[in-house]
């Protein structure tokens, strides 16, 4: 690793105005930032320890399930809240990584690092989920920009996630059996935002809503509904663990597991 200076604030404006130095860096789990720092791939001046916001925890609502930001997976993965109101958040939680990281993981680490093969990115824009920050409140479809990259500001910390609760979704994922990270992985839901996929690990770009399904089960909400619904190859992860023709063909079966699951 390299020299650098650590905080850990015990308040939100604390937190904001540390992250205000140039090259700061947040730390939620450190499942991503740690071993970053280890390999020397990045050099912050600042590493500033969320852990001592008070932001986690789950609240629910009739309408919707928010978690605080510094929440752990394994958390969301055993709430027996959220397994009652999204049943399909708490299957996902419990799917990621193992359970060293998802003791250690949060959901506002995930959401904030925005890996182009985590599991949350899918739920949130699945759900047309909100997420509420320092400074404001953030949809879902503002949220995403890239590989790694979001809409936050860098001094932006994130509070809590709203999730509307669906009528019905699931989510299933063709995991790398090492990382279990998402190869492809398939969020479908049908809620108060309509007929909403999201796909996982597959694009180039990170996280993406699949347009012909969406089209195919709002028509229709089938598992047959989506045979025949191709998926474009271009804008794909093509690596050593499969082929962007792959990944595209793994979209179409994994959504239709997904909505098979979501009944």
């Amino acid at each position: 690793m390299y020299d650098f200076t650590y905080q850990k604030p015990a308040t939100l404006a604390a937190a904001v105005a540390a992250l205000g130095a140039e090259d700061a860096k947040a730390m939620s789990g450190g499942m991503t930032l740690i071993p970053v720092l280890k390999q020397r791939l990045n050099k912050p001046s600042v590493v500033v320890d969320l852990s001592g916001l008070g932001l986690s925890g789950i609240r629910v609502t009739d309408s919707a399930v928010v978690i605080g930001a510094m929440t752990t997976h394994i958390t969301v993965a055993s709430s027996a809240e959220v397994k009652r109101a999204i049943p399909a958040l708490a299957a996902l939680a419990g799917l990621i990584g193992d359970k060293e990281v998802r003791h250690r993981g949060t959901i506002g680490g995930s959401l904030a690092n925005n890996d182009p093969a985590a599991d949350y990115p899918a739920a949130v824009l699945a759900l047309g989920a909100t997420i509420t920050t320092s400074k404001r409140s953030i949809a879902a479809e503002d949220y995403f920009q890239g590989m790694f990259t979001t809409a936050l500001e860098a001094d932006e910390v994130i509070t809590s996630v709203s999730f509307p609760i669906p009528a019905k979704a699931a989510y299933v994922k063709f995991k790398n059996p090492a990382s279990r990270y998402a190869m492809v992985g398939v969020f479908v839901a049908s809620g108060p935002a309509g007929v909403r996929v999201a796909i996982t690990g597959a694009g180039q770009g990170g996280v993406f809503r699949h347009a012909g399904f969406e089209a195919a089960l709002t028509a229709n909400w089938s598992a047959d509904a989506l045979k025949g619904v191709a998926t474009s190859a271009d804008d794909l992860n093509s690596d050593i663990h499969a082929s962007a023709e792959y990944r595209a063909h793994l979209c179409g079966v994994i959504a239709q597991r997904a909505v098979k699951a979501a009944g």
